[in-house]
């Protein structure tokens, strides 16, 4: 074989084992189901746990990155502690040794009897045979998945088979046995294991490629020891690159592997080769096999996990250290922990916590819908994924305190309480419903974008008008939410929603006169329309948030808080807000129409016209 072919054959195994790998982790994943994920974040509330469970689930995935990474896009979203995050990385550094084991089964080999029933190409036919019949003959998708994880084991296996016969010609070349013993001196083999492994993405690929290299019988442990020290270095290249675009715990987390690897590798080289300085080790000649490599592969990740198993608060500090919080990150933390469970047996101490941590998201909410409406005249790609990435927080407020609230209603509760209760769950859930609107606005900003829309100086300028009337009507609720039972503020905010709702309507018919004048087209039209009734939306639901909020302490109000009418002794003051705000935005409206000068828009004046018996939310 020359040495084309034999690389060609080797790449060609290389890929078959990572496709194998790759199909038998995501086939397992599936028949899963979300319990993964749920298990990662739901039992970690011990470090000692954390490592158990990180081990379990990567020796079933088979990749420490694909862990990690799961990881980090949950302490991303809020559902993971940077703490609980660190055994899980631990653990699943050692859960990846787990594949240099299985690979072992391919030097099963034999010629008669039992050993040739257990051969590597006995085992990986029967099984691609058994899950190609599942994958092509059963209905159900759990038995199609099984099927799966089968084709990808054999798969696995044949490319490991492929890359140790490509290299098998090897053992015979003096060029090749010269050429691994420069790898013997530790700094070399090192940085060869890091730079492999970060370009396959892989530590479990690497450590395979090794056990077929120690098929050839040139493999010494002096070559092999550091570079499975550098492996895992280079196993943290892709979870560094999934942590891109995350926030900043997101980014420790991708560090915190780094670490750890990292750490692993410097404190095993230190003292291995220091020991060996002062007592000269004999057995750094010995020829390497298969199981060898999966043996210290094995050790070196437990020792290591062992080593730094005390210093995970160290850790935690140190990846801090690196990236430090800006004041806004402090500012847009969660902290769920005030949702203790212990106080469910206090339940008027609950809903105090409750309703804290019910002000915190009402203030992100606020926050995300400035970012969104931001967007529409300062486009960044940065500032649209931040949107999207603090919608997934809000997101996960609503599931945190939706539960907490849910399991207070387990426990006895009077009347008020349970009245309380049901107001903060129709708070949460408009809020959330704001968040919603507000993520729209940022993807029709991106659409805009991407599809090179340009809107008229004179739509920006009417989308400015009405902005500034949701983001008015976005801090009066998120004040409305911080007081409670402020009747003054509620008015304010049903009276600054009828405002935009007249705005948004009248814009809509100015932007047909457009229309029909050619000044636009149908896709200008179109995201001009998104945006207005993502912002009726907005303001709609910031009625119902306010609506409940006044509610809490009053028993003889109605709880249906999308039917109730003001009474008719607010009416009047319902009315006298409506007119100080139509005439705030009227004003504004009116220095628009002379700026560009629309005549279409100067025979058209800004009707207003209150509704204060009347939902909004009804008549959408």
């Amino acid at each position: 074989m020359d040495i084309f072919s034999m690389i060609l054959s080797l790449l060609s195994g290389v890929a078959l084992f990572l496709f194998g790998m790759s199909l038998m982790g995501d086939g397992l994943k599936m028949v899963a189901g979300n319990k993964l994920e749920a298990f990662l974040y739901k039992m970690t509330n011990t470090s000692i746990k954390g490592v158990a469970l990180g081990a379990g689930v990567t020796s079933v995935i088979q990749s420490s990155s694909a862990t990690t990474v799961m990881v980090v896009g949950f302490v991303n979203s809020g559902m993971m502690k940077l703490k609980q995050a660190i055994g899980i990385i631990m653990g699943a550094n050692i859960g990846t040794s787990i594949t240099g084991w299985i690979l072992c089964l391919s030097n099963i080999e034999g010629s008669s009897g039992i050993a040739k029933i257990l051969s590597t190409a006995t085992i990986s036919a029967v099984v691609a045979i058994v899950g190609m019949l599942f994958r092509m003959m059963s209905k159900r998708t759990v038995y199609r998945n099984v099927g799966n994880i089968m084709l990808g084991f054999s798969i696995l296996m044949f490319g490991m088979q492929t890359m140790s016969g490509a290299v098998a010609p090897l053992k015979e070349s003096e060029a090749f046995t010269s050429m691994l013993t420069m790898f013997s001196n530790p700094v070399a083999g090192i940085l060869l294991g890091i730079a492999f492994t970060a370009v396959l993405q892989s530590a479990s690929a690497s450590v395979g490629i090794l056990q077929a290299l120690s098929v050839t019988g040139s493999l010494t442990f002096a070559t092999a020891y550091p570079i499975i020290l550098g492996i895992g270095v280079g196993a943290a290249c892709p979870v560094l690159l999934s942590a891109i675009g995350a926030n900043k715990n997101g980014k420790r987390t991708a560090i915190i592997y780094l670490l750890n690897d990292l750490f692993g590798m410097l404190i095993w080289s230190v003292v291995f080769y220091g020991v060996h300085a002062v007592i000269h080790f004999t057995f750094l000649n010995m020829v390497m096999s298969p199981v060898m490599i999966a043996t210290i592969n094995t050790v070196f990740r437990v020792a290591t996990v062992c080593v730094l198993f005390p210093f995970i608060p160290k850790l935690e500090k140190l990846a801090k250290a690196l990236i430090k919080d800006s004041e806004e990150d402090l500012e847009d933390d969660a902290n769920f922990d005030m949702l203790d469970e212990r106080l469910l047996r206090y339940p008027a101490l609950a809903i105090g916590q409750s309703n804290r941590v019910m002000y915190d998201m009402a203030q992100k909410v606020r926050k995300n819908v400035g970012r969104s409406l931001n967007l529409i005249n300062e486009f960044t790609q940065d500032r649209f994924n931040k949107v999207q990435r603090k919608e997934d927080l809000i997101d996960k407020f609503e599931t945190k305190l939706g539960e907490y609230l849910m399991m207070l209603t387990k426990r006895e509760l009077n009347t008020m309480q349970t009245r309380q209760v049901s107001l903060c769950l129709h708070i949460i859930s408009d809020l959330e419903r704001v968040g919603d609107y507000a993520s729209n606005v940022a993807r029709v900003t991106n659409n805009i974008q991407e599809g090179n829309i340009s809107l008229s100086e004179e739509a920006k300028a009417e989308l400015n008008v009405v902005m500034d009337a949701v983001r008015e009507t976005a801090e009066m609720t998120v004040q409305s939410v911080e007081t409670m039972r402020d009747k003054e503020k509620a008015m304010r905010v049903k009276s600054l929603a009828a405002v935009v709702t007249a705005l948004c309507e009248e814009l809509k018919m100015r932007h047909v006169i457009r229309l029909s004048h050619g000044d636009c087209d149908l896709t200008q039209g179109t995201v001009f329309n998104e945006l207005l009734n993502s912002f009726d939306r907005i303001v709609a639901h910031c009625t119902g948030v306010t609506s409940a909020a006044i509610k809490m302490d009053d028993m003889d109000a109605d709880i249906h808080i999308h039917t109730s009418t003001i009474s008719d002794a607010g009416k009047e003051e319902y009315r006298r807000l409506l007119a100080e705000n139509a005439k705030k935005y009227r004003e504004l409206f009116e220095e628009y129409q002379e700026k560009y000068n629309i005549e279409n828009s100067k025979d058209r004046p800004l009707s207003m016209e209150p509704e204060p018996e009347k939902d909004r939310k009804s008549k959408k």
